[in-house]
């Protein structure tokens, strides 16, 4: 019988083997037909003998070792009685025996089907297919193993389950796809793997997998099993309306975001590294705050997993993975499923643009560039310290993509803020010269990833109706959110941060020096049209040496909430949708860190308690007045009143809705100087009814008083047929409403 299965072995397979080369380990091990009989292979190094019965347990024989000690068995047997769901026996002592079906009898689990679309680029489900995926083949439970690594000489899947040992779970490529596969049985939900691969040039990697739906807490980086599957969604009608609604519903809609960091909103423990509350816990916290609020959507940093906080999640090593800092998948399933349930949409900040060079990570991730560009002029940002993906690679355009896509049909995601597009269209983005590489027509667009955009946009409209995608985009690029077939890149928003630039510098002169600069105020209605913008005051202006939003104010500390109290009113009352960072809206003194919790014990002081509820009010006004949303790209919706009043520092517009009842007056007031007969033209004759001034003393102001109703005198007033007069407070915007009579 030795002799048979002598003549059966392929000795250069059963060298590579033993050497940890092979690449297709299932033509060498398993259960093979041979002549009138069957032949049995198992490598297994450090085993005393290993035994096979069938299913049952029953016919049992034992297999020889072909060499002393290098863990190769073997045995030829006559007939064909076995079939693929025998068991294998494996002693590695008389007390320690492993009883298990054997990995390298089933056959592979991705089908060609699977392998032509991810190698088009066209596999939007791939994350069912690569990853760690808990199943049952032939009655068997175990975890299906696949990962994309075309340059690598062999891979293993290494982990808790097999002590680390590289030798003992070679992974088989699947045809030329560069995909390795293999069902583990037995392996649960919980294990703790990476991927060994050898590399061309004979080094050794540990990787974690690139669509791990899991990962250790940091610093461990591990990947682990998961099974995201069993949770319970209850959320069915919320999905069906998103479905609902066309890009034209979602621009109607009112927005207004509350940019959140989960880990430092709230701390259980200050002063810890890990003292987070869960995703279970935050969720009631943070839906009852939002609510009382009044906000509509959060929009979450670092969900993802990352392996350093500083980062705040923009270097992502799990794209495919919620980060464990905050509890299980599951768990994040929990918090957006409860989101929902109270009516509070949920956004995610995605970073497809770099990811960092963590050497268990994407980067060279076979041994060489794989998911970045294999140019360093291409694939590097030299002063950020990342690679850039290479979005001409189909696969990597493919793992892109069906990664936006998995967010929200696995975890129900509403949207995704697209983090760093800028530096995605330009080659030469925060680079020098000599360090970047010009397109074929000597230009610094970059063609790739326009194209990836045009793909992604189109296929989240067909894959993800009712989903946003929102750019995060600070040049002036044309057509961002016109639909591709137009000729733009297909978002369906983009963050003005033309706007909170100019606007922020504005605000931050004294008032005296306005004047001169009321450009920086009006400029913004130039171009508000030209795109789908999302007015921010986001993380970005609190970090990094900016200060904090009540900081950037000028005067005392009186002036400086009136100041911010203003530029909110005024920050409501342009068109576009809004978003305010955490914090802002009770004006916390210090600049956002990551390591602690928000300054919650400010909310005892009167001017941030009060700040707090004029933010409140704001919200409540945008959501009860279509004037304030529905127009938002419509230069219907928006008219300046007065715009060029530039001496004394004041404008006042007008927000139409879809009626003609229920319009808005604005008026607002840069500077300190409070005017007893203020004049502003109107559109029409007829009452005006005060909704809001920032100036009550309920939200910290110095309660001016005006009547509630003034009616508008037939008077040329700013080019208006119509006056209106009162008292205009100091740094103030005062709201109006009235109904608009031809």
């Amino acid at each position: 019988m030795q002799e048979k299965l002598d003549q059966w072995i392929n000795w250069v397979e059963y060298d590579e083997l033993l050497e940890g080369h092979h690449n297709a380990p299932h033509n060498i091990l398993g259960l093979h037909e041979f002549g009138k009989g069957q032949v049995f292979t198992v490598y297994r190094p450090e085993a005393k003998r290993i035994t096979v019965t069938d299913k049952k347990g029953k016919n049992e024989i034992e297999l020889e070792e072909v060499e002393p000690g290098k863990g190769f068995f073997g045995l030829y047997v006559e007939g064909r009685k076995y079939k693929n769901d025998y068991l294998l026996h494996i002693y590695y002592d008389e007390d320690d025996v492993v009883e298990t079906s054997d990995p390298y009898s089933f056959a592979p689990q991705l089908g060609e089907t699977d392998l032509y679309l991810f190698a088009e680029g066209n596999h939007y489900q791939i994350y069912d297919k690569l990853g760690a995926h808990p199943m049952t083949v032939n009655g068997v439970e175990g975890v299906l193993f696949a990962v994309w690594a075309p340059h690598a000489r062999a891979v293993s899947v290494v982990g808790d389950f097999n002590m680390w040992d590289g030798r003992l779970h070679l992974m088989r490529t699947l045809e030329v796809s560069g995909i390795y596969e293999l069902f583990i049985p037995g392996v649960k939900p919980g294990a703790v793997y990476k991927y060994q691969i050898l590399t061309r040039t004979g080094d050794i990697l540990m990787k974690a997998d690139p669509y791990a739906n899991a990962a250790e807490l940091r610093p461990k980086n591990a990947s682990v099993v998961t099974d995201l599957s069993g949770f319970k969604w209850s959320d069915d009608k919320w999905i069906k309306d998103r479905e609902s609604l066309s890009r034209n519903d979602l621009r109607k809609k009112p927005m207004a975001i509350y940019e959140m960091h989960l880990g430092s909103w709230k701390k259980k423990i200050e002063d810890s590294d890990d003292g987070f509350f869960s995703y279970r816990e935050l969720a009631p916290m943070v839906a009852k705050y939002v609510q009382e609020m009044g906000y509509t959507h959060i929009e979450l940093m670092g969900i993802a997993e990352h392996p350093f906080d500083g980062s705040w999640g923009y270097q992502v090593t799990g794209y495919y993975a919620p980060t464990r800092r905050y509890g299980e998948p599951t768990g994040f399933m929990y918090f957006v499923d409860y989101m929902h349930k109270k009516g509070i949409g949920v956004i995610l900040d995605w970073v497809p643009a770099h990811f960092p060079r963590d050497a268990f990570g994407l980067g060279q991730f076979d041994g060489q560039a794989l998911y970045e560009h294999p140019d360093k002029r291409r694939g590097e940002h030299p002063h950020w310290g990342t690679y850039i993906f290479n979005y001409n690679k189909r696969e990597v355009e493919n793992f892109l993509l069906a990664n936006a896509l998995f967010w929200v049909k696995k975890f129900h995601v509403d949207g995704l803020r697209v983090d760093a597009v800028a530096s995605m269209l330009y080659l030469d983005y925060g680079k020098n010269d000599g360090e970047w590489l010009p397109n074929e027509d000597g230009g610094n667009e970059n063609y790739d990833a326009i194209n990836f955009f045009h793909h992604m946009n189109e296929e989240f409209d067909k894959q993800a109706p009712g989903a946003m995608i929102i750019a995060e985009e600070s040049t002036a690029w044309a057509g961002v959110t016109s639909p591709v077939e137009l000729g733009g890149l297909g978002f369906l928003f983009k963050w003005n941060m033309g706007w909170m630039n100019d606007f922020l510098e504005y605000m931050h002169m004294d008032p005296y020096f306005r004047s001169g600069n009321h450009g920086r105020l009006t400029f913004s209605m130039q171009y508000a049209y030209s795109e789908n913008f999302i007015q921010v005051l986001s993380h970005d202006e609190v970090v990094h040496g900016k200060g904090s939003m009540i900081g950037k104010m000028p005067g005392e500390l009186k002036d400086k909430f009136a100041n911010l109290r203003t530029a909110y009113g005024f920050m409501y009352g342009h068109p576009g949708k809004k978003l305010l960072f955490m914090g802002q809206e009770f004006a916390q003194y210090r600049e956002w860190s990551e390591a602690r919790s928000l300054d919650w014990y400010l909310l005892d002081e009167d001017y941030n308690k009060k700040m707090q509820a004029y933010v409140k009010e704001l919200n409540k006004l945008y959501q009860k007045y279509d004037a304030l949303y529905v127009n938002d790209y419509d230069n219907l919706g928006f008219e300046w009143m007065s715009v060029d009043n530039n001496e004394m520092s004041t404008v006042s517009f007008v927000r139409r809705g879809t009626t003609a009842k229920d319009q808005l007056l604005f008026i607002c007031n840069f500077t300190p100087v409070e005017y007893d007969e203020f004049k502003t033209g109107v559109p029409c004759a007829g009452k005006y009814t005060q909704l809001l001034s920032s100036d009550e003393v309920r939200f910290g102001g110095t309660g001016v008083d005006n009547p509630k109703t003034i009616t508008a005198k037939k008077e040329p007033c700013d080019g208006k047929d119509y006056a209106l007069a009162m008292k205009l407070p100091p740094l103030s915007v005062t709201v109006y409403r009235f109904d608009f009579k031809a």
